[in-house]
């Protein structure tokens, strides 16, 4: 029996003894084991709250997304029976599992499977035909479905019934056609006319937007131009309810441009319309791009900006003016009325604007918060934005890859997570006086639009990097100026002179708009004049977006310090992009323009077309601040009728041959010969010719040792309903060699210095 106040022993060992000096005197244990216990012990906590109830659902959206980019990452089309068996099979599956440890990660594979086979079924359903090659004489008949007025040209989209073309048979449902400004037909009316037909505009270089694939989804068969007068018949059968759908709304549409036009004119009458309707393309170029270039883009583009002002104003003007009535806000629920109201008007801006993609998430994201309110749930979660992109995705899969889609996002997941995170300590109740003036001057909302502006643009950085090749430094600044005059007067001038309107008293709302209007302008303007606001950054791969997307995913859905390895991604992404290498020659698809990276280090062109598009895309992916006009651009490159030649940065040449009777020249002297034209199979230089081009499409190349590394639009093997591959398709590899030594014929000109020598 042990003594008191002497320690206790239990199997040998001293129940008293603390057990980390134990160790220490034993040796068995290293120092610093509590540490690691402690970090291991802490992680384990972080992991079971991050799965913990509830946290599934954010991420089920993120992986039916991963499935359809997966999808359009085929290079070609998955076989439709055998995707959808595979994804009912995983479903069940995972309702199987649903009380396992393993529901998780099958519910994940599940949405993978099922995102993967609802854009197969997508593209199966609306499947066309895709003009192939060009049409210069084709009789078309057909209604008119949609139309544009734009700054220089007007388009429309023409719903084809006939279509006679010579030596032709192919039949297209849709065309997209420009004409004089001021010649588009109404929407709705039955038209005959000739017109100019292209193929849909394939990418300019390998890794730029697929306009494409848009146009494909938009069931547009091919793109050009009417030539002559268009006739506007009677129909021979009714365009059916989309029809007279799409010209009711259409109608409205310009009935609201009239009104507005009646007070207001120019930018600030196009930008006027852009907000309500959704009709931007009237506003001008510099007043464009200098909206993009300050940040305040965003503005143009109706999304979940301007659905939510929409929604909030209607919602507490509804509240408002019910509450003025004691009987009705004592005893009805005059909140879920004015929900009820809002979602209304939501739905009605919707309709008016066009329902794109963005406006789409704007809506469903909106009428999730505001069924939220009517059943008395919390309606800002990660939950409603998980809801409003699976609602989104499924009915348009194709938007995953849609620039508005991805910036959208980004930008609402961003604002979720401060609403979840920020808010909730920013406007906690102050502590003391000095905190309680600031809070009372308004010092936390200014801090919050602050904070809202600074991560929307943070989020959307990588996403406008990618695809636009430009950042906004200023961003913050421009949109602190001018968005709380766009939402304290522009919007809601908006609504009310839409409501006014009915009533002929509208004028004086266009005119309070037309002010803001003036601001938001004069800001844009402001800040795209400042040092360095336009920030250019030259073009890099899908896998750093990838990676920089998974970094603001992880960011924005975890709660627990484990957020911020999603910044270490994120920055990992961000360094990937900016290591990128970049091409040394760019080949236009049609072989008519060559830019070729010289000593200086950037491009010099070689141009036998006048395609401004395709050179702008060029320079912007190249962060080059030179615009198409530039003289610099030619410098060092020598043509004649026959072709030109330029020199790469080791010195040698890169030939653009326009005439067959030249190639055997340039296959001479050249080290790469392009050429629209079949090329002769001895030629002694390596060769880009017209087979490689309509095989492939426009090429990017990086220079390895003598030869070069190829990157093609179109990878050998592709073949997508929107980029067909073409029949009997060469086998052309990833790279270029130069010929062997032996066959290439050694130049015999003399140079000018040894002529002069010998004389």
């Amino acid at each position: 029996m042990a003594e008191p106040g002497r320690p206790v022993r239990s199997q040998g060992i001293a129940g008293t003894w603390p057990v980390g000096r134990a160790a220490s005197a034993g040796g068995l244990v290293p120092v610093g084991f509590d540490l690691w216990t402690s970090l291991a012990e802490t992680l384990r906590a972080w992991l079971r709250a991050e799965a913990g109830a509830g946290r599934l659902l954010p991420w089920v959206p993120v992986a039916f997304g991963c499935g359809i980019a997966l999808y359009f990452a085929a290079d070609h089309e998955p076989v439709l029976w055998v995707v959808a068996a595979t994804a009912v099979v995983l479903m069940l599956g995972a309702v199987l599992l649903r009380r396992s440890r393993l529901f998780a990660p099958a519910i994940m594979i599940a949405a993978i499977a099922a995102g993967f086979a609802v854009a197969t079924w997508k593209t199966a359903r609306i499947a066309h035909a895709v003009l192939a090659k060009p049409l210069y004489s084709v009789s078309l008949s057909g209604f008119v479905e949609a139309r544009d007025i734009r700054e220089r040209t007007d388009r429309f989209v023409l719903r084809v019934t006939a279509m006679e073309a010579q030596r032709s048979d192919v039949k297209l449902e849709r065309v997209r056609l420009s004409v004089r400004k001021g010649t588009a037909p109404e929407v709705g009316s039955f038209v005959q006319l000739k017109a100019r037909l292209m193929p849909p505009i394939s990418p300019v270089r390998p890794g730029s937007y697929d306009f494409s694939r848009d146009m494909f989804f938009q069931s547009i068969g091919a793109s050009g131009f009417a030539m002559g007068a268009i006739t506007v018949s009677a129909p021979p059968e009714t365009g059916g309810i989309r029809l007279r759908y799409a010209a009711f709304m259409q109608g409205l549409r310009d009935a609201i441009d009239a009104r507005i036009r009646a007070t207001l004119d120019g930018d600030n009458r196009a930008i006027a319309t852009a907000l309500l309707t959704g009709r931007r393309d009237a506003i001008t170029t510099p007043v464009n791009d200098a909206m993009f270039i300050s940040g305040l883009g965003h503005v143009l583009s109706i999304s979940g900006y301007h659905m939510a002002v929409v929604a909030g104003v209607v919602f507490f003007a509804v509240r408002a003016l019910l509450a003025l009535i004691p009987g009705l806000a004592v005893g009805f629920a005059i909140k879920k009325w004015s929900a009820a109201a809002a979602l209304v008007a939501a739905a009605f801006y919707l309709l008016l604007s066009g329902a794109e993609v963005a406006t789409q998430r704007s809506f469903f994201m909106t009428a999730v918060v505001l069924i939220a309110v009517m059943v008395d749930r919390r309606a800002i979660t990660f939950r409603t934005l998980a809801v409003a992109a699976l609602i989104v995705l499924a009915v348009a899969p194709e938007a995953l890859v849609h620039p508005s889609f991805q910036m959208s996002f980004a930008a609402t997941l961003g604002l979720v997570a401060l609403v979840q995170v920020g808010m909730p300590n920013l406007f906690a109740s102050p502590d003391h006086s000095a905190t309680a003036r600031i809070a009372m001057w308004g010092g936390r909302e200014i801090a919050m639009l602050f904070l809202a502006s600074l991560i929307a643009g943070l989020a959307t950085t990588p996403y406008a990097a990618f695809h636009f090749h430009r950042v906004t430094p200023y961003g913050v600044l421009a949109n602190l100026g001018a968005m709380p005059v766009v939402s304290a007067l522009v919007m809601p001038a908006g609504l009310l002179g839409l409501l006014a309107a009915l009533f002929g008293l509208d004028g004086v709302f266009w005119w309070l708009m037309g002010i803001g209007i003036d601001w938001m302008v004069l800001v844009s303007r402001w800040v795209a004049s400042l040092p360095g606001a336009v920030g250019r950054i030259p073009a890099f791969g899908i896998a750093p977006l990838v990676v920089a997307s998974l970094g603001i995913i992880v960011m924005g859905l975890l709660r627990t310090p484990l957020r911020w390895t999603g910044a270490l991604v994120l920055l990992a992404g961000i360094l990937w992009g900016l290591a990128a290498r970049q091409p040394d020659i760019l080949i236009a698809g049609d072989g008519q323009s060559v830019a070729v990276r010289g000593r200086d280090g950037q491009l010099h062109l070689i141009r036998a077309g006048k395609d401004s598009f395709l050179l702008r895309e060029w320079l912007a992916a190249d962060a080059d601040p030179r615009d198409a006009g530039s003289p610099s651009l030619g410098a060092g490159v020598s043509c004649d009728e026959s072709g030109c030649v330029t020199p790469l940065a080791d010195g040698r040449l890169v030939a653009l041959a326009l005439r067959i009777d030249s190639l055997a020249d340039d296959c001479s002297r050249a080290a790469l010969v392009v050429t629209a034209r079949p090329a002769p199979p001895d030629c002694a230089a390596m060769v880009v010719d017209r087979q490689r081009l309509a095989g492939q499409g426009a090429l990017a190349l990086t220079q390895r040792g003598d030869g070069f590394a190829v990157q093609a639009v179109k990878p050998r093997g592709t073949d997508r309903p929107w980029s067909p591959a073409i029949a009997r398709e060469s086998d052309f590899g990833a790279s270029l060699a130069p010929p062997a030594a032996a066959s290439r014929n050694r130049d015999a000109t003399p140079s000018e210095a040894d002529l002069q020598a010998e004389d």
